[in-house]
């Protein structure tokens, strides 16, 4: 249902603070092209903290929109308010996504058991295949794997993104949760060494700027032809690493806007433009992965 390289897809604006639309379907246009398996609209890439409502749904309506059914949209649905969450998928149950993208509840730092309540809450609302996004790293709570297990048994709970980046977890799931559960890296550094320990796939935020690359590397790493894949992998290790150097969409909206991909890479606060200590470091980091 879900594999290979899927794009954490970033969202556009117009100078003036609007969603760009011109450009999003631009994007989606390069990524169909380029070979990505699959779209995530409105994820942490896709500043889903600072988009209204209105246009959270609008982006991710508009994205499948423009994909026309070449490949699957998946909707960014997380919230720390399980109501919330809920209602975001309630908005989207007719708008034609392949599945939401819930990352645990942030700041209010729930328990197992919470976060176990959650999703089942989420999941009982909607028929829509649910993934779980695990990173905690910016929500400050670590989905465990004997939760996820649990969670596993829930008919619409299908896959889970893990970017702790952790690998030995890799088996330890797919141990607990059975070989049909899939397994996405959500960790571009680790994603590699993810899909050869047994994992399904990568949410990319790298596969933003380098599409057919990471295409092409998922394709043979799900091949089993590790050693191509690996070369693909070190050429593009500059971008998995220096994507970050700043809070992430920051660099790569930069580097996107760079490329032509986007119109401009303006960010809504409080995230701001790169900096200028910052830009050197991505400018290298794309000349190094070969790619501008």
């Amino acid at each position: 249902m879900f594999s290979g390289s899927i794009v954490a897809l970033l969202t556009p604006f117009t100078p003036d603070g609007e969603v760009d639309f011109v450009s999003l379907r631009k994007l989606v246009e390069y990524h169909i092209e380029a070979g990505t398996d699959g779209i995530v609209a409105v994820g942490t890439t896709g500043e889903s903290a600072t988009l209204t409502v209105e246009e959270h749904v609008k982006v991710v309506a508009k994205t499948v929109e423009f994909a026309e059914g070449r490949l699957p949209i998946i909707a960014g649905t997380g919230a720390n308010a399980t109501h919330e969450a809920i209602t975001f998928s309630r908005l989207f149950n007719n708008v034609g996504i392949a599945g939401c993208l819930s990352v645990t509840p942030y700041y209010n730092k729930p328990t197992q058991e919470g976060m176990y309540q959650h999703y089942k809450a989420i999941s009982e609302e909607t028929d829509i295949p649910q993934i779980l996004y695990n990173v905690p790293g910016r929500t400050g709570v670590d989905l465990q794997p004997e939760t996820v297990a649990r969670l596993s048994e829930i008919p619409n709970i299908v896959a889970l993104k893990d970017a702790t980046g952790d690998l030995s977890r890799v088996q330890i799931h797919r141990e607990l949760c059975g070989k049909d559960f899939i397994l996405l890296s959500g960790d571009d550094s680790t994603g590699l060494d993810f899909i050869k320990q047994g994992g399904t796939g990568v949410i990319s935020v790298t596969n933003n700027i380098a599409a057919a690359d990471m295409a092409t590397m998922m394709k043979l790493a799900l091949e089993g032809k590790f050693e191509e894949a690996e070369i693909i992998n070190q050429r593009l290790m500059p971008l998995h690493k220096n994507l970050f150097v700043e809070s992430s969409p920051i660099p790569v909206k930069w580097a996107a806007h760079k490329m032509g991909l986007i119109d401009n890479g303006d960010l809504r606060l409080p995230l701001v433009e790169l900096s200028e200590k910052a830009k050197p470091i991505v400018a290298q980091a794309l000349t190094e992965a070969c790619i501008y």
